[in-house]
């Protein structure tokens, strides 16, 4: 807790005075005043440890809470005080001093410093903890007197203080001021430990005032207080004395008759600081999972024991008995019949091998590889295709290229709207994926040529190592693709605006003092960013019933959704979780 603990008297012939205080130091966050205000404690600290959760000097170490704390012996552990205010630590009198010195406690596994002493050494804070022990010992008052109240602002910080009175036989009116401050510049954390702090001060308040209550009731006995009044005579300096005693005001340890009554209170006071700081502590709040995680989840198949399958493999009909294969050819083939509708993904998809270049042919290493690769021109008509969900076909012999293209290019768009086949023998239907990787000798059919919406990658391999594609950026990166053309051939003619979500992907692409994970997670934002717009638009045309094409125009105005936006709303509504759509349908069926 970074806070300090004051313990504050009022003198009569001084007025108010800051009589002992611990803080909390980190030596590796010292600032330049606090590291010469303090270098002379640390350089001064003995090597003996005795455990503070006594308060004694019996060497052995005691355990507070969960870390291991440690101070020296009272006479091993004076350190040397390095005062920032001599006049106001001269004009003292025995009422006002504490210790020499002070104590110190080292909280090992917080990597933490408690200090006592009886001023803070740094200026600033001395002066604002002065500040406070003469508010709350003068104008800071509660009803009756004694007890909590809190006051503070911005500029000089919070405090917490408990104001008390200590029994003195000597004393006018038999009883002393004093005050526990408690001061920190987090006024919300400060209020917020208020349930804490003040039965914590108020049991430390309690042991001094039950200490001090057996001193004067002893003292009472041994000289009854008649005898004290008569012995008293009206001199010239009856003014200066004090119930018959020329000592003008009398110590914290002469008062409770404790001589280790400062090491109690240094081992309450760092109590209190370490428990209250580890009361309250930070959560990290995470806000409701993204799109693509949900579309994680859901992609996951839980089998009856338990488990998660992580992928399958089918079993070929050679590699099976004969007699397995008629009991279960009907089974079988159902089996496959079902596997074939299901839709395959970049994550179902079975016997992908990893993306490694193999026989010294080059890969994709990433997206802004393969805009430097394609050119500026080329990659831009390919990154809008994709996503407003044409589907791309990529004819190429080498297999581990284009799997490194699909999972270079896949990041544009969001994790359910990617249904990719790494290779097929033949043309698969854009329904059943908008990733399609051939061979180059396969030539599309005829209604696909002339209806579907598509984009032709052709990736031809020259025999000349000398031959470089006019439109890219190849001299920029290594000289792999040398041999490389890629052609690109779609019959859809594409708007000259771009989506403004793949603009700004475009812009990060382009800055290079983004890293590529920097960029990855710029990508991350404005994807999930748009799939709350496709969420309102879903909500609005699926849920709401029919609407027109007015109010459609108005809702998309509301978004910030232009006309190039339409189409890539629409197919990344196709990617929205299973969960999303049947909550929102079945909320609409309620209604």
């Amino acid at each position: 807790m970074n806070a300090i603990v004051s313990l504050c008297h009022f003198c009569e012939l001084h007025g108010p005075k800051i009589l002992y205080c611990t803080q909390t130091l980190r030596p590796q966050e010292k600032t330049a005043s606090e590291a010469d205000a303090v270098d002379g404690l640390s350089k001064r600290l003995k090597s003996t440890n005795v455990g503070i959760g006594s308060g004694t000097g019996s060497g052995e170490p005691a355990s507070t809470g969960n870390a291991s704390l440690s101070s020296s012996t009272s006479s091993s552990h004076h350190l040397a005080s390095r005062d920032p205010a001599k006049d106001y630590a001269k004009d003292v009198c025995e009422g006002c001093k504490s210790v020499k010195t002070g104590f110190v406690s080292h909280d090992d596994e917080a990597q933490l410093s408690y200090v006592s002493t009886q001023q803070p050494h740094v200026p600033q804070i001395f002066t604002r903890m002065r500040q406070a022990c003469i508010r709350s010992l003068s104008c800071e008052v509660c009803p009756g007197r004694e007890g909590p109240i809190f006051y503070g602002d911005d500029q000089n910080g919070s405090v917490l203080s408990h104001t008390f009175y200590v029994p003195d036989s000597q004393a006018r009116g038999k009883q002393r001021l004093y005050s526990i401050v408690v001061f920190m510049m987090d006024r919300i954390y400060l209020l917020n430990s208020w349930p804490f702090l003040v039965p914590q001060l108020r049991t430390i308040i309690d042991m001094l005032q039950n200490k001090a209550e057996k001193v004067r009731k002893e003292e009472a006995d041994k000289i009854p207080q008649g005898v004290n009044r008569m012995s008293a005579t009206l001199g010239p300096n009856f003014l200066k004395t004090r119930g018959g005693n020329n000592k003008p005001a009398r110590s914290l340890s002469e008062l409770t008759g404790d001589k280790n009554i400062f090491k109690i209170l240094h081992v309450a006071f760092v109590w209190t600081l370490k428990a209250c700081g580890s009361r309250i502590s930070e959560t990290l709040l995470e806000g409701p999972p993204t799109e693509d995680s949900i579309i994680d989840m859901e992609k996951q198949e839980e089998t009856e024991e338990g488990f998660i399958k992580i992928y399958t493999r089918k079993i070929s009909m050679e590699a099976k008995p004969a007699s397995s294969q008629a009991d279960e050819g009907s089974s079988l083939s159902l089996h496959c019949d079902e596997t074939s509708r299901k839709e395959p993904t970049a994550e179902t998809t079975t016997n992908v091998p990893p993306v490694t270049a193999h026989e010294g042919k080059p890969i994709i290493k990433g997206l802004r590889h393969l805009r430097k690769v394609l050119g500026n021109d080329k990659f831009q008509m390919l990154a809008h295709h994709v996503v407003i969900g044409n589907q791309i076909i990529v004819c190429s012999s080498d297999q581990a290229l284009t799997q490194s293209f699909f999972e270079s290019v896949k990041i544009l768009l969001p994790r359910g709207c990617c249904r990719i086949i790494y290779h097929s023998d033949k043309y698969e239907e854009s329904w059943r994926c908008n990733f399609l990787g051939q061979n180059p000798d396969m030539v599309l059919p005829d209604h696909v040529v002339s209806s579907e919406r598509f984009l032709l990658v052709e990736i031809i391999q020259h025999d000349d190592h000398n031959y470089n594609s006019v439109d890219s950026d190849m001299s920029e990166t290594d000289e792999d693709f040398s041999c490389y053309e890629f052609r690109l051939v779609s019959p859809v003619c594409l708007p000259d605006r771009v989506p403004a979500v793949l603009s700004r992907m475009l812009l990060a692409l382009r800055n290079e003092n983004l890293t590529e994970r920097v960029m990855e997670q710029c990508f991350v934002c404005l994807k999930e960013e748009w799939m709350n717009k496709v969420k309102v638009l879903f909500k609005f045309t699926k849920a709401g019933g029919g609407r027109s094409e007015d109010e459609t125009h108005k809702l998309l105005q509301v978004v910030g959704a232009k006309e190039e936006d339409k189409p890539l709303l629409k197919f990344w509504m196709t990617g929205l979780s299973v969960q999303y759509r049947t909550h929102i349908l079945a909320s609409s069926k309620q209604r």
